[in-house]
């Protein structure tokens, strides 16, 4: 089947179409989404939000998240294992 070749204005229109009819409107907008780039200048802004650690920097963030997330709030009635001891 060899169709003729449209315009790409009318052939994005008619892509549209069928995705908004097959997959609905919102999702039709959520897959065109990731074909956006976005604005702004992405590196600045994480530069300056991020700054530039060191590596040891970030070993030592990593070790205290590590830390942080190990510990276990106290319950009160330890595990089930000691309970029945």
């Amino acid at each position: 089947m060899t169709l003729a070749r449209q315009p790409l204005a009318e052939l994005t229109a008619t892509a549209i179409r069928v995705l908004c009819r097959e997959i609905g409107a919102a999702n039709t907008a959520r897959f065109l989404d990731q074909f956006t780039t976005g604005t702004g200048e992405y590196v600045e802004q994480r530069d300056q939000i991020l700054g530039e650690p060191t590596v040891d920097e970030l070993v030592a963030e990593i070790g205290k998240r590590r830390r942080k997330n190990r510990r276990v709030p106290k319950s009160g009635g330890g595990t089930a294992r000691s309970r029945k001891r």
